[in-house]
Formats: C-alpha cells, sequence, structure tokens
C-alpha cells in the first residue's frame, strides 16, 4: 500500500515565498525515509561557477536548517543543486537525471488572461517524469506554521476508473496511511443526463443507477485494510470534473488533492488543459499530479 519515495526534488527561486513548498519537500524526504535535492536555477552558466554555488548552498543550508533542528530524528539526507538554463527545461533535466520519485514546487497564482500563457509549475506537470506536487502560492493549512511539520488531514482523490486515477488513488493510499489523513474519492458523471449534482450514498438502495453504481464503484475501488488508518468518504457528482472537484474541496476543508493526468475525464489524453490545469490554477490547497515514473512505463510496455 505505501509507495517508495526515495528521492525527492524541491526546486527554489530562494525567495521567502518559495519557502513554502520545501516546508512539504522536507516533511516528505523524512517521512519517507528519501534523499532531497534542493535545486536552484541562474540565468547563464557564468553564474553557477564554485563561488557562487559554495554561496547558494550556504543559503540552502540555512533554509533547511530553518525547517530541521539538530539532532533530530530521523536526520535529513539532502544536497543543493545549482544549474543554469530555463527553470522548467532544467527542473524536467535534473530530476530525471538523479530518478526522482516525486518533484514539490510551488506555483504562483496569475490573472486569468496570463493562465493561458502556462507556468513553470503547469509546464513541468506536463512533461516531467515522475508525479509532481503543485503547492500553491498561499501557505496552505497542511503545514503547521507553529511546528514546520505536515499534517495532512483531509486527502480527495479525483477518481474516473482509469489507469491513472488509480495511480493517484495509490499516492493518496499511501499518504493517508503515513499521516493517518481522512480520505475522499469523487466521480463526477457527464453533466445534463441526470437528476441535479448530488453525493450519494451507496448504501441506499433507491435513487439514479447510474449514481448507485458509480458509488459503488468507488467503494470496491480501495482496499478494506485501509479502513484501518483512515475514515473513507465517496461523492459522486454531476458536471464539470474541475469544477466538481474544486468545490468539493472547498466546502469540506481539502488539505491536498490527487489526480492522474492521461485518464479520460480528469486526464485528457490529447490535451492536457482544461481539467488539471484548471483544479492546479484555482485549487485552495496543494495538488499531487500523478502519473507513472518514466522507468515504470518503458518497463510495463516491454512487458
Amino acid at each position: 500500500m505505501r509507495i517508495d519515495v526515495k528521492r525527492v526534488f524541491c526546486p527554489t527561486d530562494l525567495s521567502p515565498e518559495s519557502r513554502e513548498s520545501l516546508h512539504y519537500a522536507i516533511d516528505l524526504a523524512l517521512a519517507y525515509g528519501a534523499k532531497l535535492f534542493v535545486c536552484h536555477c541562474v540565468e547563464a552558466p557564468a553564474s553557477a561557477d564554485g563561488s557562487a554555488v559554495g554561496r547558494i548552498k550556504g543559503v540552502f543550508e540555512d533554509i533547511v536548517g530553518d525547517h530541521v533542528s539538530p539532532g533530530s530524528s530521523p536526520t535529513l539526507d539532502w544536497e543543493g543543486v545549482v544549474v543554469a538554463g530555463e527553470p522548467a527545461d532544467v527542473i524536467v533535466r535534473e530530476a530525471a537525471e538523479r530518478e526522482v520519485d516525486l518533484i514539490v514546487m510551488r506555483t504562483r497564482r496569475r490573472p486569468y488572461a496570463a493562465a493561458l500563457l502556462g507556468s513553470t509549475a503547469e509546464t513541468v506537470s506536463r512533461t516531467a517524469h515522475c508525479p509532481v506536487l503543485v503547492i500553491p502560492s498561499r501557505l496552505a493549512k497542511w503545514v503547521s506554521l507553529a511546528t514546520d511539520e505536515v499534517h495532512t488531514m483531509r486527502l480527495l482523490i479525483a477518481y474516473d476508473f482509469s489507469e491513472d486515477s488509480k495511480l493517484a488513488l495509490a499516492w493518496g493510499l499511501s499518504l493517508a496511511q503515513e499521516y493517518q489523513a481522512e480520505l475522499h474519492l469523487i466521480h463526477v458523471l457527464p453533466p445534463g443526463t441526470g437528476p441535479e449534482a448530488q453525493e450519494y450514498d451507496w448504501r441506499e438502495p433507491s435513487g439514479d443507477r447510474r449514481f448507485q453504481r458509480a458509488a459503488s464503484l468507488l467503494q470496491s475501488a480501495v482496499p478494506a485494510e485501509a479502513g484501518l488508518w483512515s475514515v473513507i468518504k465517496q461523492a459522486v457528482k454531476e458536471g464539470k470534473p474541475y469544477r466538481e472537484v474544486i468545490a468539493y474541496a472547498e466546502e469540506r476543508e481539502i488539505d491536498l488533492i490527487c489526480m492522474g493526468v492521461r485518464g479520460a475525464g480528469f486526464g485528457l489524453r490529447a490535451l492536457f488543459g482544461s481539467n488539471t490545469d484548471r483544479v492546479l490554477r484555482q485549487a485552495p490547497c496543494p495538488v499531487l499530479i500523478a502519473r507513472p515514473r518514466t522507468q515504470d512505463v518503458s518497463a510495463r510496455e516491454a512487458a
């Protein structure tokens, strides 16, 4: 049930705001016993000379020192990385070369008109070889400001029964087990073919059969043993997936949304845009974009 996370990669521009994503990256690295790579991109190769690298790594040590007290257990295994180039390209390349299991990065909220231009976080989410955890520009409730510890209270899985949403569920189950979190699953039916959007209790004998069937499938998707460490809740809605996911996250004060990127409905095979991009831009909490690691895809295709 527990996903094996051995390497975590966290880009930073060394600004106070970028420390927000480092909160999450550090705690996840400690929780999973993973090595943390903290990466900073500079504009030109000359900016990454020996003295500059030393100065920037000194800043890394200060940042990490703010989050990890001396002699803490377990200890944090981390490495600073300074490279020149376009951030989105550099992040994807460096993470792939180090065979990381998770990228943790911050995104900035932008005006709607500018949203069409994309962002580094969205580009990395499209092209990375592994899952990406995107942290909104404001610090979410998942992090305790008093202790700098991560306390995942409610996880939401956007589930459309595709293989990629199953991967999102696997990540959600692993994190729920790690942090004893409450786990929510949501499935969105196409709009305009049934009664008004609703939550559905799978135990109810009456009601729309589409809602009945979807609720029953959601209930059976979660292994029975997950109930030992997590409270499980399922919801079936009708409408546009991104709207229903965001609305549910706001209503239930969700701390983390997990989504697959390629399956039908939530993932969009031909175009990444729409649902996933809009959730990334509008979600009130961090969003984990779950995707198979490139090595895993290659091994599966070879098999």
